[in-house]
């Protein structure tokens, strides 16, 4: 295991990626805060446009310079979509951001609408042009596949969901410290149960802070042991009883279980 893990943290300096040039705040605020403008460099906004007007619908991460990663039931054919990266504000022009149409949009082939806990809520996105890294704009980096994160393990979630349920999306970038919660955990029967799959990871439950309404798609970060931030997770679904529920944790496609399908989909020329 130390050669893999070893290899994985030399991969990733190489591509540069999972360390952003503006350290995030890692304080203990339990019930969100505003981010430290760019310092979640991977994180972008897909948007869809409506009369004329492009709308934040969900989060995504950018696992290479034409890739983006977010959830499967972010996709809707009948829409247009572009992915924004380098933004902070979402209502404010920026220096250094860029929306950019995709070029193709890939679901997971075993993605299921109508019943969501099947999981595979996961698509990658491929952009009509590569993007140029720089302080606003950096790559994530994905865990060595099979990766489990222990109960409690420290990680964030990022987006700009609704700020509480039936509530407002957020204009800045939104994190909040969401502790793993192990699937031995997360599959008791008061929490999720049946319905959180082996192929998922829970994070949060603890009824303060949850993601919630245009957070999905978005990243679960977790820094390793090595000082670098990896995309554990893609949020994917919360309780139908509000975006914070007690022992309800915001649930997420685990990134480590489809490294073979990004892999694939990234190899595959498109049809």
């Amino acid at each position: 295991m130390i050669p893999i893990v070893l290899a994985s943290v030399l991969i990733a300096s190489a591509l540069g990626c999972g360390t952003p040039a503006i350290e995030p705040l890692t304080s203990r605020v339990v019930n969100g805060e505003d981010a430290k403008p760019h310092s979640w460099p991977w994180q972008i906004s897909l948007q869809y446009e409506r009369d004329g007007v492009w709308r934040h619908t969900c989060g995504g991460s950018l696992i290479a310079a034409n890739w983006v990663m977010t959830a499967a039931h972010c996709i809707n054919t009948n829409l247009s979509y572009r992915v924004f990266l380098g933004k902070h504000n979402l209502v404010e022009d920026e220096a250094g951001s860029k929306a950019i149409l995709p070029e193709t949009i890939i679901v997971h082939e075993q993605w299921n609408p109508i019943f969501v806990a099947l999981g595979n809520d996961i698509a990658l996105i491929k952009l009509s042009e590569s993007v140029t890294l720089s302080d606003q704009v950096q790559l994530a980096c994905i865990p060595t596949a099979g990766t489990l994160l222990a109960n409690l393990y420290p990680c964030y979630i990022t987006g700009w969901g609704r700020l509480y349920t039936g509530g407002p999306i957020a204009d800045k970038l939104q994190q909040a410290l969401m502790p793993v919660a192990d699937h031995a955990t997360c599959s008791q029967p008061d929490w999720w149960g049946v319905a959180v799959r082996t192929s998922m990871v829970c994070a949060g439950g603890d009824g303060i802070v949850g993601g919630c309404n245009g957070d999905s798609g978005g990243p679960l970060n977790c820094k390793n042991s090595e000082g670098v931030w990896e995309v554990h997770g893609i949020a994917s679904f919360v309780s139908g009883l509000g975006c914070n529920y007690v022992k309800k944790p915001t649930v997420f496609t685990r990134v480590s279980a489809f490294n073979d399908w990004i892999d694939l989909v990234k190899k595959t020329p498109a049809s």
